[in-house]
């Protein structure tokens, strides 16, 4: 029973986060408030079955945690995102699908200690994928997450912990 509670919980995790990506994408393209936005997508869309495809429960306190945290601290994720792209590709010119996974994921690197890195990296990694069918997009994302979260948190990466400090 408790690895059936442990599965729901990481779905309604993963659900979340792919929620907070296309809620993001919806302010982004639709210049709509995000707390509109929230609310739309926890009455209308989180749990709920739509065009016959049923859409999971999500972590409420996670998706609404990333949405006001990427809010909150955009300027500060967007400054990671860029130090992490290459110097002529900015995060203007990256897709807008790409950028809502690298502010999700940026957020939880930043704000998040009790999330560990390879986790962020490897949901959004998955977040990814459900949007771009090509390998290049995976491996890109991958690698500018892993940039991310090593200027985020340093040494967490590291199978020996963070250093001294």
């Amino acid at each position: 029973m408790a690895d059936r509670t442990q599965s729901r919980g990481r779905l309604a995790r993963s659900a979340a986060r792919l929620a907070a990506v296309q809620a993001l994408y919806q302010m982004e393209v639709s210049g709509a408030n995000w707390r509109a936005v929230r609310q739309e997508f926890e009455t209308h869309r989180l749990g709920a079955e739509i065009e016959g495809a049923q859409y999971h429960d999500a972590d409420l306190a996670l998706f609404r945690d990333i949405l006001s945290g990427v809010v909150e601290r955009q300027s500060q994720i967007d400054k990671l995102t860029d130090k992490a792209l290459v110097a002529r590709w900015p995060l203007g010119r990256i897709d807008p699908t790409l950028r809502a996974v690298f502010r999700a994921a940026g957020h939880e690197l930043i704000a998040r200690p009790d999330i560990p890195p390879k986790v962020t990296i490897g949901e959004y990694l998955d977040v990814a994928k459900a949007f771009f069918e090509e390998g290049r997009e995976a491996k890109f994302v991958n690698g500018v997450l892993d940039h991310m979260a090593r200027e985020a948190r340093p040494g967490a990466l590291d199978p020996r912990g963070p250093g001294p400090g």
